[in-house]
């Protein structure tokens, strides 16, 4: 089979890792892939597809910012994309994140109905539901149950100076709101809120991400006297708890040091001198590298679907502490040898949790164990694989 998986970036980052080990898996079971992609250099075993280029990026940007129209420009380049989509003649389109300045989705789902593509949409965050935002949780909104207006965080991303959210959630609701698709979640929280919106006639599925146990391993099992706190994310901001990792780093005694990565120039600038910022990196071996040397995987985020790097660490032997947001806890699957889950914002009781561990080698062993069990991604994206089938096999009869 034929199988197009649509995001805004390509073996990059989280989703981007994920739809390119889908590819792979679909290659080694002789089947076609192409990736198509918004953003970034391509490297991917798959057929690779760039949808539009930096100015056209920055003119959908601008057309965001100044009317909350995301996901609405990029006219042309979404047609042109089509038309190479149409010479692949997928059999089966996944769509990951196809907001990101780089799509207009009315062009490409006007497509899909055209042509009555059978659709696979993973949801990575809540935008295909909402108005506007990507998620809610952190103000408690509950408009997109009903009808996204007047929204509350128009200065969230994708940022913008107007509200639009009533006209986006009818174009979103008319574009694809009766469509019959196959929704994807890699966690039970978001499961459970696509449950509840306009989409929730739709089959839901829940299939966790995956990650590659064979890179991401156990190094090192001995770290007693290491006592590194380890902070890992694309982009560091406030909903991300970079400001609870500085609190953090007054409440912890000397013996401890906190590292983070995926910061800025200017964020590691502003650290304080008990905190060791790097920027961000693409490379496996390092992160790997920094997994091996923690104590403790903290996940300080406010707003979060299933986050891969929860499950990076236990493959590497170390035990998670992360806030009660989202999908985040789930990683833990309710084995308390590998981890904690807080309140949101009590970093006083992430304090306490890491003065009082000790880290050994058999914690290091059940979380690795943990990750092989839950997220081997061969096992996670065959899933895939076997929904593709499942679908085209329903649509031959």
């Amino acid at each position: 089979m034929k199988v197009l998986q649509i995001n805004t970036v390509v073996n990059s980052g989280s989703t981007g890792r994920i739809a390119e080990e889908i590819g792979e898996l679909l290659l080694q079971n002789n089947h076609e892939s192409l990736i198509a992609y918004g953003r970034g250099k391509g490297k991917s075993s798959s057929k690779l597809l760039k949808i539009g280029n930096k100015f056209d990026q920055y003119k959908h940007g601008l057309s965001t910012l100044l009317f909350d129209k995301h996901g609405l420009s990029s006219i042309t380049s979404t047609r042109k994309a089509i038309n190479e989509i149409e010479s692949f003649k997928p059999d089966i389109i996944h769509l990951h994140n196809i907001h990101g300045y780089y799509l207009n989705y009315k062009e490409l789902f006007d497509y899909i109905k055209s042509k009555s593509k059978p659709i696979v949409w993973t949801f990575h965050d809540a935008w295909p539901i909402t108005g506007h935002c990507s998620y809610f949780d952190s103000v408690g909104c509950e408009k997109w149950k009903t009808h996204c207006n007047n929204c509350p965080i128009t200065n969230h991303y994708p940022k913008s100076l107007s509200d639009r959210s009533f006209k986006n959630f009818e174009d979103k609701l008319g574009s694809y709101g009766n469509y019959d698709l196959h929704i994807v979640t890699p966690s039970k929280w978001l499961k459970t809120i696509v449950e509840s919106s306009f989409l929730k006639n739709n089959k839901i599925i829940k299939i966790h991400n995956g990650i590659d146990i064979d890179k991401f391993k156990i190094l090192n099992l001995k770290r007693t006297e290491q006592k590194i706190i380890l902070g890992v994310a694309s982009t560091w901001d406030k909903r991300k708890g970079l400001k609870d990792f500085i609190e953090l780093s007054k409440q912890l005694n000397k013996n401890y040091s906190i590292v983070l990565i995926g910061l800025s120039k200017k964020q590691i600038k502003g650290l304080p001198n008990n905190i060791k910022g790097i920027e961000r990196t693409e490379s496996i071996d390092d992160l790997v590298n920094w997994y091996n040397k923690a104590s403790f995987f903290i996940n300080p985020t406010y707003v979060d679907n299933f986050p891969t790097t929860n499950i990076e660490a236990l493959a590497c032997g170390t035990p998670i502490i992360t806030y009660d947001t989202g999908g985040s806890a789930e990683a833990i699957k309710n084995e308390s040898e590998v981890g904690y889950v807080v309140e949101k914002g009590n970093v006083s009781r992430i304090a306490e949790i890491i003065e009082n561990f000790s880290y050994s080698e058999d914690v290091g062993l059940k979380c690795r164990d943990s990750a092989i069990k839950h997220f081997n991604k061969i096992e996670r994206y065959l899933d895939y694989i076997n929904l593709y089938h499942s679908i085209l096999k329903k649509k031959e009869i």
